[in-house]
């Protein structure tokens, strides 16, 4: 039975777990990360909330109230961070939360405050807890938390860009980092853009953009018409202060940054730096037609 319910929904995913593969093996790289998620359970459940599931290096908790979500994340950007095994790996997490109406279906949840939560997770850096401005404004005593505006964002879905705010979690506020951190997606991201152009098109995207999508589909913000496309097949976004392009397809995505080799892409993403080209489906020099330059300026 599906039933609608407002709750706090918060991802927080391990950042830096890619090198720990590479550099520990898998067999290690796995039991630190299952022990990360472990702690961060641990965290949930002192807090009243619950654990939805773990993807990967992600976990997603519900909780009834948004003082209880934001005060979890708090702590568990501290139990992370004072860890000296994890700290010993630079290990770290990034967490993104949201308080609104979801549906909850069996031991699942979803709707409009769970793509919002994943929305904040995907702006939050490496130490970051980025939440709502709507969210902070549920509290009755702010006083508890230290909040910085950072400026607005677009989700998936809603007309309007909303407010987010950071939400500061170190005992040290004079800390440099943390400040730097926590303006760049206000100060930098306003400037950033992103140049596209592709058969006498020219597109524009800023921080403020909707995610762009790539394939066939005619509902794709650009149709590429070629039978080696997927329908859904990639989509440019703009997260953790860059213009970041995420395959999806079965052939998958060929970018060029500069003069760097060709990289393909298979259901992972890369960051656009500078300029340079894209192709879907096949290789660059296979696809002259189809190819896309773009250019990125902050």
């Amino acid at each position: 039975m599906t039933q609608s319910q407002p709750l706090t929904i918060l991802f927080a995913d391990v950042s830096g777990s890619t090198k720990l593969f590479e550099t520990r093996g898998d067999v290690e790289a796995r039991r630190l990360v299952a022990a990360m998620l472990g702690a961060l359970a641990e965290v949930t459940s002192r807090h009243g909330g619950r654990v939805i599931k773990t993807i990967g290096d992600e976990i997603m908790c519900t909780f009834p109230g948004a003082m209880q979500g934001l005060l979890c994340a708090v702590d568990m950007q501290k139990r992370i961070a004072h860890d000296p095994g994890f700290a010993t790996d630079k290990l770290a997490i990034r967490i993104g939360l949201h308080h609104g109406d979801a549906l909850i279906e069996e031991n699942d949840v979803y709707g409009d405050a769970v793509n919002t939560a994943a929305r904040m997770a995907a702006l939050a850096k490496r130490e970051q807890v980025i939440t709502t401005a709507s969210t902070i404004n549920l509290l009755t005593n702010v006083g508890m938390l230290r909040t910085r505006a950072v400026g607005q964002a677009r989700v998936a879905g809603k007309l309007q860009p909303i407010d987010i705010v950071d939400v500061q979690w170190q005992e040290d506020t004079s800390n440099v980092t943390m400040v730097q951190r926590a303006i760049r997606l206000d100060a930098g991201g306003a400037k950033a853009k992103l140049l596209l152009r592709y058969r006498g098109q020219v597109l524009e995207m800023d921080a403020l953009s909707q995610p762009f999508t790539l394939g066939r589909d005619t509902a794709s913000s650009l149709i590429v018409e070629a039978e080696w496309v997927s329908r859904n097949h990639a989509m440019i976004e703009y997260k953790r202060g860059y213009f970041v392009i995420s395959d999806r397809s079965t052939n998958g995505t060929y970018v060029k940054v500069g003069d760097a080799d060709e990289l393909r892409l298979h259901r992972d993403e890369v960051h656009l730096r500078k300029s340079g080209t894209i192709s879907l489906g096949q290789t660059i020099a296979l696809n002259p037609d189809h190819v896309l330059l773009f250019q990125c300026s902050e």
